[in-house]
């Protein structure tokens, strides 16, 4: 049996050794998009919280996400939100 996609894009950022890792398989919602019969993948959402993210910018956050899937794309994942902060960012968001 293959590891379902949200466990194996957890287990490729586990290198962060995130406080909170989050993947949220959202697919259904959007059944029928053009891209998602192209290119078959399936659309993701990934919150994580990580002491990794300290000092960075938004965009080299999400490089390092990416850079993690990057072989998964446009195949498997079709899209990729990110929610990358750290724990002090994190403590200060809005819930």
């Amino acid at each position: 049996m293959t590891q379902p996609l949200a466990d194996e894009i957890r287990s490729r950022l586990a290198f962060l050794e995130a406080e909170s890792l989050e993947v949220f398989d959202d697919s259904a919602e959007h059944a029928g998009h053009a891209g998602v019969r192209e290119s078959g993948g399936g659309h993701f959402q990934a919150v994580i919280i990580s002491d990794a993210f300290e000092g960075k910018t938004r965009v080299a956050r999400h490089r390092l996400v990416y850079d993690a899937v990057r072989d998964l794309m446009p195949h498997r994942i079709h899209a990729l939100a990110i929610i990358a902060q750290t724990p002090r960012e994190a403590a200060q968001s809005p819930e």
